[in-house]
C-alpha cells in the first residue's frame, strides 16, 4: 500500500498543485491583487487603456486623480487622430457650447478684468445687471461673500461665479468712481442673449457692412434682420466680414449663403469614411440675390467662414478681400457623456461647390499646425501673395472660369497684405501692446460723465477731438512701459494713433457700434474693398 502510494504521490501532488494555481489565478483575475512586487495581471477581456488606468491607479507610487490621467489619455489619442477632434471637460462644456447657443443665463454683463478687478464694460440692454443699475465702469469687489478683487481672480473663475441658473440670484458689491463705500446690488439671473452680429452700418449711401463674429444658432436671423434694415436704408451692396471669424454651426452658415445664391446652386457638400456625400444646396429666394456682395477674410477667418467665402467665390455670385483663410475643413460632431462632458470627432470632409478640400496639412504636430498663422509672418507671405506656394495640382476653375484654390484656406481675389512701410513700426509696436486700449478704457472712465453727453457715434466723430495732452499722455504712458520710437516714425504714425485711440473711447461709451466706423479710416481691407466696389460701378 504505502509502495503503490509512494509511486501516485508525486502524481497526486501535481494534480492539486495544478488545481491550486488554476484557482487562485481566478481569484486574482476576479480582484487583481499585488503579493509582494510582482504584480497578477488583471482580466484580458477590458483593453489596454482599461487595465493600464487600474494598474496606475492601484500600484502607483503616489496618489493620482484618475479622472484627469483618463482625461489627459483620451486627449491624447484625438491629438493623434487631426488638430480638431476633442475632448470637453465637464467644467468646459458649458463655457464652449453657450456662445454658439445664443444665449446663457446669467447676469447680463460684459466685463473684463483690469488692474485685477472685474470691471463692467457695459450691462446688457435689458438684462438683469441694467434693471437694478448696473453701470460701465462699475468694479465688482464681492460676488456674494467671496471677495475677487486684487486676489488674482482670472476670468473662466469670475464668469463660473456670476452665471448660474434662471431665477436664482446673486450679490454683488460694486465700487462706483465718485461714489464712497461699497454699494450692494441683487441681481436675479435670467437668460441673455449672445450676439453674433457685432456691427450692421451703412457705409455710405448705396454700401452696407455687416460684421459677424461667429456662426452660432441666432446667427441667421440676426443676419436676415440686419440685411433688411440697411436695405431699408438703401443698400445696394454689401460688405460681409468674417475676419477673425473662427466658424461655429455648419448650418449657420448654409442658412447665410442661402441668402446670396438662386435656388439650386450647391453651397457645399461633405464626405468621411463613415458619412456619404451630403449635399447642400440654396432654396427659397434669398433677401440678397442680386446685389453685389464682398467678403472680407484673413488669416482667423476659418471652417464656416471658410464654407460662407467658398460658396460665394465657387459660384461666382461675390468677390473675396483680404488674406488667406486659416484651412480648417473638418467636420465634427459631438457626442454628449453621462458625467457632463463631450467628444467632438471629426467625421467628415467638407468641399466646396468646385470640389475643393481646404483643410491644410496635418503631420501629427499639433503646436506646428496651430502655429501655421504665425509662420506666414516669417515667410513673407502677409506681406506679399508671391510667397505663398500653391501647386498646380490644387488649381480649380469656377463656372465663369476664374482659377480657384484648394489645399490649404480659400485664397482671395484680392490680396492685401500688411503694411511694410517702416516708418509706421511705432503705430504696429504701440497697438500690439494693447496699451492704446488701456488708455482709452482709463480715459472714458474717468470721463464718463462727459461722454455720456454725445447721442450719437456721427455726433461723437464729428464733435469729439483727441487732444494734443491725451497723446502726450499716451506717449509717456508708452515710453514707461518701453515702447519708443524714433522722431520720425512718432510723426508719420500718429494720424492712425489717434484715430484708433479715438475708436477705443468710442467703443466704451457706444460699444462696437461706435469703434467700427471711427476705425473703418484706416482698417486697410475694408478700404480696399469700398474701392474695389467703387472702381467696379
Amino acid at each position: 500500500m504505502k509502495k503503490n502510494f509512494a509511486i501516485y504521490f508525486p502524481l497526486i501532488l501535481s494534480v492539486v498543485l495544478a488545481i491550486g494555481l488554476y484557482f487562485g489565478y481566478s481569484i486574482g483575475s476576479s480582484s487583481p491583487e499585488t503579493q509582494g512586487s510582482v504584480f497578477i495581471n488583471p482580466v484580458q477581456r477590458s483593453g489596454k487603456l482599461d487595465n493600464i488606468l487600474m494598474f496606475i491607479q492601484r500600484d502607483y507610487v503616489d496618489t493620482v486623480d484618475s479622472k484627469v490621467l483618463e482625461n489627459n489619455a483620451i486627449k491624447g489619442m484625438l491629438e493623434k487622430l487631426d488638430p480638431h477632434s476633442q475632448f470637453i471637460t465637464q467644467e468646459e462644456f458649458d463655457e464652449m457650447n453657450d456662445p454658439l447657443l445664443g444665449s446663457f443665463e446669467g447676469i447680463g454683463v460684459s466685463f473684463r478684468i483690469e488692474k485685477d478687478t472685474i470691471m463692467v464694460i457695459n450691462p446688457v440692454k435689458g438684462g438683469p445687471s441694467e434693471k437694478v443699475g448696473i453701470m460701465a465702469g462699475d468694479r465688482i469687489v464681492y460676488i456674494d461673500d467671496t471677495l475677487v478683487a486684487g486676489v488674482k481672480i482670472v476670468n473662466r473663475d469670475a464668469m463660473r461665479m456670476l452665471k448660474g441658473k434662471k431665477g436664482t440670484k446673486v450679490w454683488v458689491k460694486i465700487y462706483r468712481r465718485g461714489i464712497d463705500g461699497l454699494t450692494d446690488f441683487t441681481i436675479t439671473r435670467d437668460v441673455i442673449p449672445t450676439y453674433s452680429l457685432d456691427v450692421a452700418y451703412m457705409i455710405d449711401k448705396q454700401t452696407g457692412l455687416i460684421k459677424l463674429n461667429k456662426f452660432s444658432a441666432t446667427t441667421h436671423q440676426e443676419f436676415v434682420e440686419a440685411a433688411n434694415k440697411l436695405k431699408e436704408q438703401g443698400m445696394e451692396k454689401l460688405i460681409l466680414d468674417l475676419r477673425g471669424n473662427s466658424g461655429g454651426y455648419l448650418k449657420a452658415a448654409t442658412d447665410i449663403v442661402d441668402e446670396f445664391l438662386a435656388e439650386g446652386k450647391l453651397i457645399v457638400y461633405t464626405q468621411g469614411k463613415n458619412r456619404p456625400k451630403s449635399f447642400s444646396f440654396a432654396t427659397k429666394k434669398g433677401v440678397f440675390e442680386q446685389e453685389e456682395v464682398v467678403v472680407l477674410i484673413d488669416e482667423g477667418s476659418a471652417s464656416a467662414s471658410e464654407i460662407v467665402a467658398g460658396a460665394i467665390q465657387d459660384n461666382d455670385r461675390g468677390s473675396i478681400i483680404g488674406r488667406r483663410s486659416f484651412g480648417k475643413g473638418l467636420v465634427q460632431e459631438q457626442m454628449t457623456m453621462r458625467d457632463g462632458s463631450a467628444l467632438r470627432l471629426t467625421v467628415a470632409r467638407y468641399y466646396t461647390p468646385t470640389g475643393r478640400s481646404i483643410q491644410k496639412p496635418y503631420d501629427g504636430d499639433f503646436e506646428k499646425y496651430n502655429h501655421e498663422s504665425m509662420d506666414r509672418y516669417m515667410n513673407g507671405e502677409m506681406m506679399n501673395p508671391d510667397s505663398i506656394h500653391l501647386t498646380d495640382t490644387v488649381k480649380f476653375l469656377t463656372p465663369n472660369g476664374k482659377i480657384v484654390y484648394g489645399g490649404g484656406g480659400i485664397m482671395p481675389d484680392v490680396y492685401v497684405s500688411l503694411s511694410s512701410d517702416s516708418s509706421l513700426f511705432y503705430y504696429n509696436r504701440l497697438a500690439n501692446s494693447g496699451l492704446i486700449f488701456q488708455y482709452a478704457f482709463d480715459y472714458a472712465d474717468l470721463k464718463r460723465a462727459d461722454l455720456s453727453k454725445y447721442r450719437s457715434v456721427a455726433e461723437f466723430d464729428k464733435k469729439f477731438m483727441v487732444t494734443p495732452k491725451m497723446m502726450k499722455e499716451l506717449f509717456d504712458l508708452a515710453s514707461e512701459k518701453g515702447v519708443t520710437g524714433d522722431n520720425l516714425s512718432v510723426t508719420k504714425s500718429s494720424e492712425k494713433i489717434e484715430i484708433l485711440l479715438k475708436a477705443y473711447i468710442a467703443r466704451n461709451i457706444f460699444d462696437d457700434e461706435g469703434f467700427y466706423p471711427i476705425y473703418e479710416k484706416i482698417d486697410p481691407i475694408l478700404l480696399r474693398a469700398i474701392s474695389y466696389l467703387n472702381e467696379n460701378e
